[in-house]
C-alpha cells in the first residue's frame, strides 16, 4: 500500500440534486430478525423510529415487534409475546404513543385479538379473542378525534362478512352491524378519513370479489360511491388518504393479468390513477402510501420478470415512475410501505434471500453521513471519487490499525493492516456506488461513507 502526505483540503458539502443520488439501502442488517418473519407490519413510532412487528418462526410464529434504535434493531418487551401462533398482525400507535398489535389469535380458537405494550409488557386489551368466529385479515386503525382502537377483519362468526370492533374503555364492542358487507370480504384495510369517519376497504366476495370501500356515518355502513367498483376481481387490496381526503386503493387487478391498479374517489366516482395494470407484470402484497408532497407511492412483489423483488412506483401526476425496480437481493413476501417523519419512503418485507427473515430498506441520498458540513476522525476526500480516494485516518491513527471497504451487500473489497496516517487508494476500477470505510484500531472503531462516480 501507498502512504501520501496529508494534502489540506477543505471539506466539501455535496448536493443532493439528482435522482442518480439516491437509492435503496439496508436499515440495519439485512434478515434482523432471529428467525423467519411472516405477515410484516412497519409503522413510525412516535419519536420516529420504525418499528416492525411480525409472526416471528424463531419463536413458534408468535408476534413479535422490534424497533431500529439508530444502529440497530432491538425487541420491543419480549420476543413472541403473543400466547400463540399469530397471523394477519397488524401493527399501529395510540395517540399517547403506545403501540398495540391486532392478529389471528391460534392460542384462542383463531379469533381477533389486540394486545399493547405499557412500557414494561406486552398485555391483553380487553379480552383475548374478541370476534365472533375466527377472524382474516386482521387491521387496527386508532380514531384522531377521540383514540379509541378499531379493529376491522373478516368475520368467520358472521359469514366471513366484514365486521368492525372498536375497545370502548372497558369491551370490545360492534361498530355498527357485525357483518355488514354483501358477502365474504377478503384483504380488509382499515383507515379514518380526515372527517375521522372508520373507512374498510375490501374485496366482496358477494360482487366477484370486486373492491368495495364502505364508511361508518355514525348510525350505519354505507358505500363509498358504488360497491364492487373495479373492474374485475381485487386482491391484496390497501387504503389510504391524501391530504385532501380523497381515498386511493391499490390491488392487484384481475382483468389486467393481476398487474397492479390504483383508483381513488373523488366525492362523485371512482377513476383509475393513470394507467390501469401499470406493472410490467403480476404483483403480490400491494401497500400504497401518501409521500409529503401528496404523491401516491406502492410497493409490491414484482411478478417473475423482476425475479419477484421489491419494486417501488410513483405517481407524478401523470405517470407511474419507478422509484426502485426490483431492488431487494431476493423473491420478498409481505410488502410494506411507509414514510419517515422526514419523508422518506421505507419498506419491509420477507427477505427470501436472507432465509425469510425480515428486512427493511428505505431510499436515501447516497450521501446521507459523507462528510457533510461535519467533522469525522475519520475523513474521505474527494467525495464522490472517481480516480483516487484519500483516507485522512488523523489522529486515531495506531500500530496495526485494520482497514477495511465494503460495499452496500457487505462484501469486502479492500482490507489492509496499516500504521498510516494517510492513505491513498485508487477507486477507479471500482464499481459507481456506495462503500463503506472502516477502521479498527486497538481502543476504537469509527466508519464513513464514499460515492464511487
Amino acid at each position: 500500500m501507498l502512504a501520501f502526505p496529508i494534502v489540506a483540503l477543505s471539506q466539501q458539502s455535496w448536493l443532493k440534486s439528482s435522482p442518480l443520488d439516491y437509492i435503496w439501502m439496508n436499515v440495519g442488517s439485512a434478515g434482523f430478525s432471529p428467525g423467519m418473519a411472516q405477515y410484516t407490519c412497519l409503522v413510525f413510532g412516535p419519536s420516529g423510529e420504525p418499528y416492525v412487528a411480525f409472526s416471528d418462526g424463531a419463536n413458534s410464529f408468535k408476534a413479535s415487534v422490534m424497533k431500529f434504535n439508530g444502529s440497530t434493531w432491538v425487541n420491543v418487551g419480549n420476543a413472541g409475546f403473543s400466547p400463540g401462533q399469530a397471523q394477519y398482525i397488524s401493527l399501529a400507535f395510540s395517540l399517547s404513543g403506545e403501540p398495540y398489535v391486532a392478529y389471528k389469535d391460534w392460542g384462542n380458537a383463531y379469533k381477533a385479538s389486540v394486545m399493547k405494550f405499557n412500557g414494561t409488557y406486552w398485555v391483553i386489551v380487553g379480552n383475548p379473542g374478541i370476534s365472533a368466529g375466527h377472524a382474516e385479515s386482521t387491521s387496527i386503525a386508532f380514531n384522531p378525534l377521540d383514540g379509541l382502537p378499531y379493529i376491522a377483519f373478516g368475520d368467520g362468526g358472521n359469514s366471513n362478512k366484514s365486521t368492525v370492533m372498536k375497545f370502548d374503555g372497558t369491551d370490545w364492542v360492534v361498530v355498527g352491524v357485525p357483518g355488514f358487507s354483501v358477502g365474504h370480504a377478503l384483504f380488509t384495510s382499515l383507515a379514518f378519513s380526515p372527517s375521522h369517519e372508520p373507512c374498510v376497504a375490501f374485496s366482496d366476495g358477494g360482487l366477484a370479489f370486486k373492491a368495495t370501500l364502505m364508511k361508518f356515518d355514525g348510525s350505519t355502513w354505507v358505500n363509498v360511491g358504488p360497491a364492487g367498483f373495479s373492474q374485475g376481481s381485487a386482491d391484496f387490496i390497501c387504503l389510504a388518504f391524501s391530504s385532501g381526503g380523497e381515498p386511493y386503493i391499490a390491488f392487484a387487478d384481475s382483468i389486467n393479468s393481476w398487474k397492479a391498479t390504483v383508483m381513488n374517489f373523488n366525492g362523485t366516482n371512482w377513476s383509475t390513477v393513470g394507467s390501469a395494470g401499470f406493472s410490467t407484470g403480476s404483483v403480490g402484497f400491494t401497500s400504497i402510501s401518501m409521500g409529503l408532497s401528496g404523491d401516491p407511492y406502492i410497493v409490491y412483489e414484482d411478478d417473475i420478470s423482476h425475479s419477484n423483488k421489491a419494486t417501488v412506483m410513483k405517481f407524478d401526476g401523470n405517470n407511474w415512475v419507478g422509484v426502485g425496480i426490483g431492488f431487494s437481493a431476493g423473491q420478498v413476501n409481505y410488502t410494506q410501505l411507509a414514510f419517515s417523519p422526514s419523508g422518506q419512503p421505507y419498506v419491509v418485507y420477507e427477505d427470501i434471500a436472507n432465509t425469510n427473515k425480515a428486512t427493511v430498506m428505505k431510499f436515501d441520498s447516497v450521501f446521507t453521513e459523507i462528510n457533510e458540513l461535519q467533522q469525522s476522525i475519520l475523513s474521505l476526500y474527494p467525495n464522490p471519487a472517481t480516480t483516487n480516494l484519500t483516507i485522512d485516518l488523523g489522529d486515531v491513527a495506531t500500530e496495526n490499525n485494520i482497514l477495511e471497504i465494503t460495499d452496500m451487500k457487505g462484501i469486502t473489497i479492500f482490507e489492509a493492516v496499516t500504521a498510516d496516517k494517510a492513505i491513498n487508494l485508487n477507486v477507479e476500477d471500482y464499481t459507481p456506488g456506495v462503500y463503506f470505510v472502516k477502521l479498527k484500531t486497538k481502543t476504537s472503531s469509527c466508519s464513513q461513507k464514499f460515492c464511487k462516480k
